[in-house]
């Protein structure tokens, strides 16, 4: 198979990936032509120069809610999916780097995005860019389609969705190697009860991500910390009270993390057992799998539904707790919902629905995935199956499209994770199997 991508390529996408990195482009308030906030847009301008001087004809949304990038002649479009928006970095003093600085140490990348979602795309963006320089013809055009609020609620990409034709097929490189062609449901929503005037929480976590970290610094401190003692749960102590401590994952990975939010609020439960913390301390728990509201849920295609609270906040008025579910592909939503939502109204609690994402499915003997999966089988030797994921990619967004690395196996998930990086060798081998499938997928 002839190699496409030239150390100039290499060297010029890990470049580009510094551009976009040091853009800290997390969900802020809109502005004027920035519906989710300016340093979004500036992310999106930069990405759509990038292709620019690479050669390709791009278009950006006036609004700011998308934008696009093409080359090829033809009826049909090969779409490649990615998206410019990241989540919060967090506390910048518990990362090794600045988390906007790109910074690259013996041959890995580190910087919030280079996992999720620039660096992949970015190395897509130059295997395409090297098929050109190669010579290739396209018998198709190649679109890439960079949305803006991936992280969030979507809003961009449906706006592409309104506006735009439609992909024939495509790819989506925000999750890994080889092929994921189902994707679990996605629900995000919020459990609110009763308030409390014995203590508040305030925080601020991502839907898609266990937290690390829960502060707490009000009433019956000494207590708490004997409970949370008596658990055997981490915390650290200091001026602001005490922190308890976690393991931070992807919430699609959410039992294999450590959520300092439920420590926290197990402990308080202990403290204040006429509070508003039943639900977790007596029935969640530290339950990531949903069995203990719902019972077992799972199926054969695609395992168990993972479930995350990610955030708790604690007022006179009332408890909301923020939940991110994955559901199997072939579990009944609405069958799934009326049985949460009866489980937690025990506890004086109730559903509110804030987005819904319907599962992704693509045949594994589908041409797209069989085409794709014979490319990267012939790049890297491993014989691993097509696979199904509890993430959520725009791939499910689209027609005939599916999430197609960028990660390889072995590679360790830093998605929405502290110190989150890349190792160059491994962007690089993922690069050669982009150029080599969409030279056997659209390419003449």
């Amino acid at each position: 198979m002839q190699p496409y991508i030239k150390a100039t390529h290499q060297k010029a996408a890990v470049e580009a990936i510094k551009r976009l990195v040091k853009h800290p482009s997390s969900t802020t308030e809109p502005a004027p032509g920035a519906p989710f906030g300016q340093p979004i847009r500036d992310a999106l301008d930069e990405m759509m120069q990038i292709c620019s001087e690479l050669g390709f004809k791009t278009y950006t949304d006036p609004d700011g809610n998308y934008g696009y990038a093409e080359v090829g002649e033809g009826d049909t479009i090969f779409g490649i999916l990615g998206h410019v928006d990241v989540v919060p970095a967090g506390d910048a003093a518990d990362w090794s780097h600045a988390p906007f600085s790109a910074v690259v140490e013996n041959g890995v990348m580190y910087g919030r995005g280079v996992q999720d979602d620039k660096g992949p795309s970015v190395a897509a963006l130059y295997a395409v860019k090297a098929l050109m320089d190669a010579g290739v013809t396209f018998k198709e055009r190649i679109r890439f389609i960079f949305g803006t609020d991936e992280e969030t609620l979507w809003r961009g990409i449906a706006v592409y969705q309104q506006k735009e034709e439609p992909i024939t097929h495509g790819i989506a490189p925000d999750s890994a190697f080889p092929v994921t062609y189902a994707e679990k449901g996605l629900q995000q929503s919020y459990f609110v009860g009763p308030g409390s005037s014995e203590f508040s929480l305030k925080m601020q976590n991502a839907f898609n991500a266990v937290p690390a970290k829960a502060q707490y610094n009000g009433p019956k401190l000494a207590e708490v910390k004997a409970a949370l003692d008596g658990f055997g749960f981490d915390y650290e102590t200091g001026k602001n009270g005490i922190t308890v401590t976690g393991n931070a994952v992807h919430a699609m990975l959410a039992s294999e993390g450590t959520n300092a939010v439920l420590r926290l609020a197990m402990a308080l439960d202990q403290v204040f057992p006429d509070g508003p913390l039943g639900l977790i301390g007596r029935c969640f728990k530290e339950d990531a799998t949903g069995a203990n509201l719902m019972g077992d849920v799972a199926d054969e295609a695609s395992g168990h539904l993972t479930i995350n609270i990610s955030n708790i906040e604690v007022s006179p008025e009332e408890t909301r707790m923020q939940v991110d579910m994955r559901i199997p592909v072939t579990v009944d939503h609405d069958d799934l919902i009326e049985k949460m939502t009866h489980k937690i109204a025990e506890y004086g609690y109730r559903y509110e629905d804030f987005d819904y994402l319907a599962p992704l499915y693509v045949p594994k003997d589908s041409e797209l995935v069989e085409k794709l999966m014979t490319v990267y089988r012939e790049v890297t030797g491993d014989a691993t199956e097509p696979q199904v994921s509890g993430g959520a990619t725009y791939a499910r967004t689209m027609n005939q499209c599916v999430a197609f690395g960028a990660m390889l196996p072995g590679v360790a998930d830093y998605m929405h994770q502290v110190d989150e990086q890349w190792e160059l060798e491994k962007m690089f081998t993922a690069m050669d199997i982009y150029a080599a499938a969409i030279k056997a997928i659209a390419g003449e």
